[in-house]
């Protein structure tokens, strides 16, 4: 516990201020995680990154993010584009693999590659819009705060679980506690700092902590059925990107849809 709050914040203040810096700072830091973060997905599935198939993963999910991030050339390659081809040569690979690499591995790495993708997309997009500093601060505030008022309230009062097939730890009393966290410190956080419109605060801090606990749940589910802890190693007392950022990969996409970011 103690390496993994020692961590949480070192790492914490250091994202912050890449936050802030922005540019192509941020934007390093988002690829560098989605790069990571997929390499981790197809592990857990058993599949390998460094074959044709791991490749193909690759350049649609680089695909998927490479327009949003600070330092591209905004090549108008937009996801449609690289989809068809890339979905063809998977199913020409599982023929030349002679089902080695069957069709539930294409479904697999086509599903990896948009998961990973179009979650740091919308990480990445949300702090190139004009007020996207405070936004992007905000939303993270929501989810950290989400995640530590789930785990301490529900190890306080927590009796019934919440999902015991998928994650037995979390309770029904610590999700509510985590979205009650949100909605406190993103509006007051909002309101000490921020400037962004009442409404759109409040509707990040209900996004967050709910989706956010949702991504949480996602990412558990898959690790369950894969049978494996954590999904890396790369963060101390945290494990893998996907650990640390599940919630996020499910949050920024939806505020995205909502019209947020």
């Amino acid at each position: 516990m103690k390496q993994r709050i020692i961590t949480g914040v070192v790492g914490g203040i250091g994202f912050l201020f890449l936050i802030y810096l922005g540019s192509a700072w941020y934007s390093l830091l988002v690829l560098s995680l989605a790069i990571v973060g997929l390499y981790e997905f197809l592990r857990m599935a058993n599949l390998q990154s460094f074959v044709p198939a791991g490749i193909l993963a690759y350049v649609l999910m680089l695909g998927i993010v490479w327009p949003s991030l600070a330092f591209s050339a905004r090549v108008d390659i937009g996801t449609p584009d690289l989809m068809l081809p890339v979905f063809f040569l998977l199913l020409i690979y599982s023929v030349l693999r002679k089902n080695q690499f069957h069709i539930e591995h294409i479904a697999l790495t086509i599903v990896g590659a948009l998961y990973i993708g179009y979650g740091f997309t919308y990480m990445a997009a949300a702090r190139n819009l004009p007020d996207g500093l405070m936004l992007t601060i905000l939303v993270f505030l929501g989810i950290w705060s989400t995640d530590s008022g789930a785990y301490f309230i529900g190890k306080a009062i927590g009796r019934h679980k919440l999902w015991p097939e998928i994650s037995p730890n979390k309770t029904t009393e610590g999700a509510v506690g985590g979205l009650l966290t949100s909605l406190v410190i993103v509006m007051v956080a909002n309101m000490l700092f921020g400037g962004i419109p009442t409404s759109q605060a409040l509707l990040i801090a209900l996004v967050t902590g709910v989706m956010g606990q949702l991504g949480d749940l996602v990412e558990s589910a898959f690790k369950r059925h894969y049978g494996v802890k954590d999904s890396g190693q790369i963060i101390p007392g945290h494990g893998g990107v996907l650990d640390r950022f599940d919630s996020m990969i499910l949050v920024f996409p939806v505020l995205h849809l909502l019209g947020i970011v």
